[in-house]
């Protein structure tokens, strides 16, 4: 009671200091949309959908947001979500969930393609429809209806089996739906008069227009509408505004360093003897310049970003983020200088995870000289800024901006890993007798966080071509929900949204922003269609099968939409898993060594995932096992090395024994 009565409070602080943002559209725009008469459930459903948006010929999808403050979900019911930061979008996220209610909907009776069988969702006679309106391609998902709501506000859940086409839009069509006596459910009355044109009203007469006209579009890709339930389309966002904005403040930043290295301080250096640890010889702190592109000094928790002419980030003249920086030199570099590696922290972290002892164990064991820094915007040092935007969503860009920021600091602590005048060139970085602790290939590894993240810097990074993503996956709004880690997390959005039919919602609203933060947003161009000025790249992938933290779906949706990343085979053993087609639209592979990307399966015992949108809570956790898999270390560390993905595993499945 004491935590809530807390919650309570920092809600009522949030409130009141957030004013009710007004309705009126500027000059020349038209007025937003505030409900769509399609589904009275809430004012934004269905989601994402184009009637909340206009027609702009200044993006790059001739769209842009246009969401109302009267529809955006309340906080403690009274404070609308400001849509400003929003209403910069010129389309919804890639990996958005399809948001609708329909009360009474039975998806085993109608037949609709569940996680467990992606492949029905391409069927000719499948109940839901996606598709691309300019090409006509099918595009693959799995439906399921929110295990975290009563049945009263229990939506219909739509996920893309990899992500949509960067600004392209979608034909969604709901046809042919059961209820649990096998009834088919009829479209609402607002629905037959739209499509029959005895619309009452206004709105109901735009908006029969647009439907009508979605129906012809699937009509013309031969697609039947019989039995029609609902129908509508959405544009996703283009490229350009998914990571401009990473991508400028990168090649700002960089063309402004030119041929020097960035400026650093070593802040505190510690050597070690055997008896004090047997697999580092130092550990060196410190910290590198980086210019700031956010909006307060050396950008805290809660800073934006500054936004110059042409809405791209702007760095207030001097502004500086003076990056963290933390390398462990293993003792094996004493002998032959260690190959640099990046590495991203787990959820909420730090730098200091390379201290642990499975990842000082393999740095040693594979001569890798470990080098981290903070992943500001969702660091140890952000967790109250976190806690608080749940309490306030209005404020939730404040999340992405920094770890945009924090993609430029690890590009920096890259450039110093390399440059001769970088790291190298400092006493701290070279042995007793001063030979350099360095080599070649820089590359990168994370965990958890740090290969969600990881895939956005990787796809940005042009001083490394290779990174290990260990447990990774994307887009959050698909993962909350099915993460152990969210439960802390989702006490304050029940303060500040109980309604679960309004998170959903808020989780798919707050992933359009994330988009510019995090994998999701990114993965479509890290081994093909490089973002400018950017080379492809190769990844390892890490799944850990029957994951507590990071959803397996969200590791395998990533894999899809990397492109050409095969699964190793055989990945798991017969019956470990309910699906019934194992891996779904991933080619296998079966020869070794693969210079290439790749997905690999490591079991560790622990039951297989539940097939609804809730965590895995069955068994141990096997989210860190790998990290301590001789096998798994040995994998990962030769693909830094040399590109290639060798077989660890003597051609069986590949399991991991039960870790303490």
């Amino acid at each position: 009671m004491r935590v809530r009565a807390v919650l309570v409070a920092l809600l009522a602080a949030a409130a009141s200091a957030v004013a009710v943002p007004s309705a009126t559209a500027g000059a020349g725009v038209p007025a937003a949309h505030v409900c769509d008469p399609a589904d009275t459930a809430a004012c934004m459903v269905p989601f994402p959908n184009d009637w909340f948006t206009v027609s702009d010929r200044s993006t790059a999808t001739g769209r842009r947001v246009n969401l109302s403050p009267l529809a955006t979900p309340r906080t403690g019911g009274v404070v609308p979500i400001d849509p400003a930061q929003w209403n910069r979008s010129d389309g919804f996220s890639p990996g958005s969930a399809l948001l609708t209610r329909v009360p009474g909907l039975d998806l085993a009776r109608t037949g609709a393609a569940p996680i467990t069988d992606m492949a029905r969702s391409l069927a000719p006679d499948a109940p839901i429809v996606l598709m691309d309106a300019r090409t006509g391609e099918r595009w693959p998902y799995f439906a399921e209806l929110d295990a975290n709501a009563p049945e009263s506000r229990r939506l219909l859940l739509v996920r893309p089996a990899r992500n949509f086409r960067e600004g392209h839009r979608y034909l969604v069509l709901l046809r042919g739906l059961k209820d649990k006596d096998g009834r088919t459910l009829q479209a609402t009355s607002a629905v037959q008069r739209m499509l029959s044109g005895h619309p009452i009203g206004s709105t109901e007469k735009e908006r029969g227009a647009a439907l009508r006209h979605t129906v012809r579009e699937l009509n013309g890709h031969r697609v039947s509408t019989s039995g029609l339930y609902l129908a509508w389309d959405f544009t996703v966002a283009s490229t350009r505004n998914l990571a401009e904005r990473a991508v400028h403040m990168r090649d700002d930043a960089f063309r402004k360093l030119g041929t020097k290295a960035p400026a650093f301080t070593v802040g505190k250096v510690t050597d070690f003897t055997a008896d004090q640890d047997p697999y580092l010889a130092r550990r060196i702190e410190g910290t590198v310049d980086v210019p700031s592109y956010l909006d307060q000094p050396g950008g805290p928790p809660g800073s934006s970003l500054r936004y110059g002419r042409g809405g791209l980030p702007e760095q207030l003249p001097g502004n500086v983020q003076k990056a963290n920086f933390r390398c462990n030199v293993p003792r094996s570099a004493l002998a032959q200088p260690a190959q640099p590696v990046l590495y991203g922290h787990g959820l909420m972290g730090r730098a200091a995870e390379i201290d642990g002892e499975k990842l000082r164990r393999a740095s040693q064991q594979h001569n890798l000289m470990l080098c981290a820094t903070d992943w500001i915007g969702m660091s140890e040092g952000d967790i109250t800024n976190v806690a608080s935007v749940l309490l306030n969503i209005s404020r939730f860009n404040t999340v992405p901006d920094r770890q945009q920021q924090s993609y430029l600091n690890f590009l920096f602590l890259g450039r110093e890993l390399i440059h001769p005048k970088g790291f190298t060139g400092d006493a701290a970085f070279r042995s007793p007798d001063g030979r350099p602790l360095i080599g070649d290939g820089l590359a990168y590894a994370g965990a958890s966080q740090g290969g969600i993240q990881g895939t956005a810097l990787t796809a940005l990074a042009t001083d490394f071509r290779r990174s290990a993503l260990i447990v990774p996956g994307i887009n959050y709004s698909t993962m909350l929900n099915r993460s152990v880690d969210f439960t802390q997390y989702e006490q304050i959005l029940n303060v500040s949204h109980p309604d679960k039919l309004e998170q959903q919602l808020v989780l798919n609203l707050i992933q359009m922003l994330w988009d510019r933060g995090e994998g999701n947003g990114y993965a479509a161009h890290v081994t093909r269609d490089p973002l400018p000025g950017t080379p492809t790249h190769r990844v390892l992938l890490h799944e850990a099968f029957g994951d507590h933290q990071v959803a397996n779906i969200a590791t395998e949706v990533m894999a899809r939409t990397l492109g050409d990343v095969p699964v190793r085979q055989p990945a798991l053993a017969p019956g470990r898993t309910p699906d019934v087609t194992p891996f779904w639209g991933l080619r296998p592979l079966t020869r070794f060594p693969h210079a290439g990307s790749g997905l690999v399966i490591w079991d560790s015992g622990t039951p297989a995932p539940p097939i609804t949108n809730t965590p895995n809570t069955a068994g141990k956790d096997p989210h860190g096992d790998s990290r301590g898999s001789a096998e798994a270390m040995a994998q990962l560390a030769e693909f830094l090395r040399t590109g290639r993905i060798v077989d660890t595993c003597a051609g069986q499945p590949c399991t991991i024994r039960p870790q303490g």
